[in-house]
């Protein structure tokens, strides 16, 4: 290894190795895009990359979130009610034979009521891409296979991951459709209060003026109000006998309505200092009209911004869409959602006794956390000079 030379001035030269090393790397650097600069940043945050893989998992459930349900989430049985979560035994008389144990019922002396114990002696063998109830795979594709079932019977009848609820369906599957419909609210509001801040922010930075002072005001006014007294009044309006659909649809735009406050004071800063630059003005001369000007010459030059103060808006919209269903003002069964799960495990009773209900809860905090880190790691990123 070269070793650093002294001159006779005293001072120390370094190997001629790190200095060629040095000049690659300030080369390859200002000769990197913005994105290249953005990548490299961002892997140095290693909490931000263990973020990013928790969150493609969590929307790779979005996907697939039938493929993974092994039961149809809306088939009950009260006899089998408020089940305990089943434990799966991976090993059978030293083989890898993945199984759980069957229930057998009888009858509570005290109460009537029929109780199930598991048994060890009834072994319900788990198998992979098993048949199931019918769905359509991605949306496109019509099947019944799932990612795991029961070699014979029906897995709504023998496997209980989670537990059950107060109407005996099954926990877990009803946990993965739930996390497709939250997850989904939270990225479309997201993208609704995206275009709505970008293009009402950029309206106000790029006019100025009476048009300035009035999306100002209203911005400030929607600001003002309490934001969960807000919810109610709005999801209140909503007509009771409305389908899951038209309330699905009417939630998204509760949640965008409210959240595109702050990005438009965003974009509306950046606008004020752009608006002066030449490549504005050079496209103004030009003929492009101001939406153009907006969306594709002034927009861009803070697109990483954009994605980072993205990022860390859908936990917001998550936890929205959650405290609405669970305070029973968004989505009502039988819709399916983290919040609608929540509202069983709304008193200290049920968690006491079925501290299996909150189990929905993880997934919202883990989700939360994740977009949280993942933001945190884009908006360094997004300055790779500082």
């Amino acid at each position: 290894m070269a070793e650093a030379v002294e001159t006779l001035s005293g001072q120390t030269v370094p190997p001629q190795r790190d200095v060629e090393a040095e000049r690659a790397t300030a080369d390859r650097i200002s000769m990197a895009t913005q994105w290249q600069l953005m990548w490299w940043r961002f892997r140095k945050h290693k909490l931000a990359m263990v973020a990013a893989v928790v969150v493609l998992l969590f929307y790779s459930v979005v996907l697939l979130a039938d493929f993974l349900a092994y039961s149809d989430p809306n088939v009950s049985n009260a006899q089998i009610s408020l089940l305990p979560p089943q434990p799966i035994h991976w090993m059978d008389e030293g083989e890898f034979r993945p199984h759980v144990w069957g229930l057998s019922g009888k009858r509570d002396p005290k109460t009537f009521k029929r109780v199930y114990q598991p048994d060890p002696n009834r072994k319900i063998y788990l198998t992979l891409f098993a048949e199931g109830f019918d769905y359509k795979f991605l949306g496109l594709f019509p099947t019944h296979r799932h990612l795991i079932g029961v070699k014979e019977g029906k897995a709504e009848e023998s496997i209980f991951l989670l537990g059950t609820d107060l109407q005996g369906r099954d926990l877990f599957s009803r946990l993965m459709i739930a996390t497709r419909t939250s997850l989904t609210i939270g990225l479309v509001g997201v993208a609704l209060s995206l275009f709505l801040g970008i293009l009402l922010g950029g309206l106000s930075g790029l006019y100025g003026g009476m048009l300035d002072a009035m999306i100002q005001r209203v911005i400030e006014i929607v600001r003002s109000i309490p934001t969960i007294p807000l919810w109610m009044a709005l999801a209140a309006a909503m007509p009771s006998q409305w389908p899951i659909t038209r309330i699905y649809f009417f939630i998204t735009i509760i949640i965008a309505l409210i959240g595109w406050t702050t990005m438009a004071r965003v974009v509306r800063g950046r606008f004020l200092a752009l608006r002066q630059e030449d490549f504005v003005t050079a496209a103004d001369l030009a003929g492009a009209s101001q939406m153009r000007i907006i969306f594709r010459h002034m927009v861009p030059s803070f697109l990483s911004h954009i994605i980072a103060a993205t990022t860390l808006a859908l936990p917001a919209m998550i936890i929205a869409e959650t405290s609405l269903s669970f305070l029973g003002l968004g989505l009502r069964a039988p819709a399916v959602s983290w919040g609608v799960l929540l509202q069983q495990a709304s008193n200290i009773q049920a968690v006491a006794i079925t501290p299996w209900l909150l189990v929905p809860a993880l997934p919202v905090i883990v989700a939360v956390l994740a977009f949280n880190f993942l933001g945190d790691g884009l908006r360094d990123a997004a300055d790779p000079y500082g």
